[in-house]
């Protein structure tokens, strides 16, 4: 089992430092671990992701989930959270996202724009801000410079960042793709250099080697491959995504994997709300199980 990063190691200012005790140790478990809850995708995939439990179709209902559920965050937009948040203001800390985009354009060359700020955050009660970068596309100089903006805004308020770290476009399709290990272990390093505070990857597949550079094109374990992802981040702290959609028990062994190999916490969502509020519930205690196994101390 790795070492788990602690806050201390982090290299935090006082404020971000503050805002994370609080999300990890007065939140969720309590116990240093994350489990988040993301609610992006109605902007992300659109309302189709709805279709399964229409209930979700609620913020409302999505952020009492959060609540009752006992995580340690959930991760709306701004428009969401003007509207909906303030019913539970204080109660589940909120994740502003910053950035989003339609799924309708194509991958090529995405790029996430901004559409909130790090002021928004802090007037709507936030504790962390997340920003979407897309590693590998040809619109990376922009990309940079749009998160280089955040991250400015987040230092100087005390507001920690949480990067969701995608690798896209043609060169990533051919190189392995989006969740090889070649690609996420680049991501989360690539997070860590520009400056996030926390880092979101997709759970590494060692298994898809087509192109992908040599020293990857060998055989690794997945417990091997998220160790190593988890050390590319460096001092940032490490999320670990649910993915597609799968069978529970394939799930609950992936997020143990995750959190063996060192990872902070995890974020689900449609793995979780994409079912009835009950089945959902009973999902999440597996998820707090798993992450009571890995204190962080």
């Amino acid at each position: 089992m790795t070492t788990r990063l602690t806050l201390d190691q982090c290299g935090l200012n006082t404020g971000k430092k503050t805002r994370l005790h609080r999300i990890l140790y007065r939140h969720g478990l309590g116990n240093g671990t994350a489990l988040f809850l993301p609610y992006d995708q109605g902007l992300e995939h659109g309302p189709r992701d709805f279709f399964a439990n229409p209930d979700a179709a609620s913020p409302r209902y999505i952020i009492r989930l959060a609540l009752e559920g006992g995580f340690n965050g959930i991760a709306i937009q701004i428009g969401l959270a003007e509207k909906f948040y303030w019913d539970y203001a204080g109660e589940v800390p909120l994740i502003l996202k910053l950035n989003g985009k339609t799924e309708i354009p194509s991958d090529a060359e995405a790029l996430s724009p901004l559409h909130a700020t790090v002021a928004d955050a802090v007037r709507l009660g936030a504790d962390a801000v997340g920003y979407t970068l897309y590693v590998g596309t040809p619109a990376q100089e922009r990309d940079f410079a749009q998160l280089q903006a955040v991250r400015r805004d987040a230092q100087r308020l005390g507001m920690p960042l949480i990067v969701w770290a995608y690798p896209r476009g043609a060169a990533i399709a051919a190189k392995g793709g989006k969740d090889s290990f070649y690609a996420v272990h680049y991501a989360a390093r690539t997070a860590g250099e520009l400056g996030a505070d926390m880092v979101k990857v997709n759970f590494p597949h060692p298994e898809k080697r087509t192109a992908v550079p040599a020293p990857y094109d060998r055989e690794y374990s997945t417990g091997n491959a998220v160790e190593q992802v988890v050390r590319a981040a460096n001092r940032t702290l490490l999320l670990i995504s649910g993915g597609a959609k799968a069978g529970d028990d394939a799930m609950i062994e992936k997020a143990s994997e995750s959190m063996a190999g060192g990872a902070t916490g995890l974020i689900f969502g449609r793995n979780v709300w994409q079912r009835p509020w009950p089945e959902s519930l009973r999902f999440v205690t597996r998820l707090r199980d798993v992450l009571a196994k890995y204190p962080t101390v």
